[in-house]
């Protein structure tokens, strides 16, 4: 299966080519702050102490299932600039794209995972605007990270990497003031949740929303 590369993105995105991501199974995404500025609160003590900014991504993390009635949220985190969770998707939407030789932009947002993601960024997003009365500035990085998780172990062990995120924040990726530096999201990710776990089918992917 191709796969391209975005090399101009820090992050070496990797978009698993033709993959329908209405399919029924469960999805592990990453959403960060624009420029990585820390709007959500902090960490302190290796836990994160939320502002109500933070308060509301995760209310609107809360509402996704009563939205979208055929998923089910599960491990979530809210770090100081960016979140962690899974979704799964419990069963596949009628009319779902499917073997697409390259999914462009609009085809894309026609699958369920990048209309959910995509509702969360608009909705917190807007909510935030309107708290600090700045309206259309962009709150969220326009690409986020996904990862397709293709078993119980890979699922346990991602679960466990959001759970105790808040107490490697001084090495994360996306702390601008991190004591390590990483090549890019997927060698932080195989450092420090998986230790190759992912590596065999990376089926890692940045998405448009």
């Amino acid at each position: 299966m191709e796969m391209r590369y975005d090399l101009d993105n820090h992050r070496h995105s990797i978009r698993l080519a033709g993959y329908d991501y209405s399919q029924t199974g469960a999805y592990f995404v990453t959403i960060c702050v624009n420029s990585r500025e820390c709007l959500f609160g902090e960490i302190i003590s290796g836990q994160m102490r939320m502002n109500e900014f933070g308060e509301t991504v995760q209310t609107i993390w809360n509402r996704l299932e009563e939205r979208f009635t055929n998923i089910t949220t599960d491990q979530f985190i809210i770090m100081p600039n960016h979140v962690h969770g899974i979704i799964v998707i419990n069963q596949s939407v009628v009319g779902a794209i499917h073997e697409l030789p390259l999914p462009d932009k609009n085809q894309r947002r026609c699958m369920l995972l990048p209309k959910i993601v995509g509702y969360f960024k608009m909705n917190t997003a807007k909510r935030i605007n309107d708290f600090q009365k700045t309206p259309g500035v962009s709150v969220w990085q326009r690409n986020y990270y996904e990862h397709i998780i293709r078993n119980e172990r890979e699922l346990n062990k991602i679960r466990e990497y959001i759970m105790y995120n808040p107490l490697k924040w001084e090495l994360d990726f996306e702390n601008p003031s991190s004591k390590k530096e990483y090549k890019n999201f997927t060698e932080y990710l195989e450092e420090n949740i998986t230790q190759g776990l992912l590596a065999p089918n990376r089926p890692d992917s940045r998405g448009n929303s």
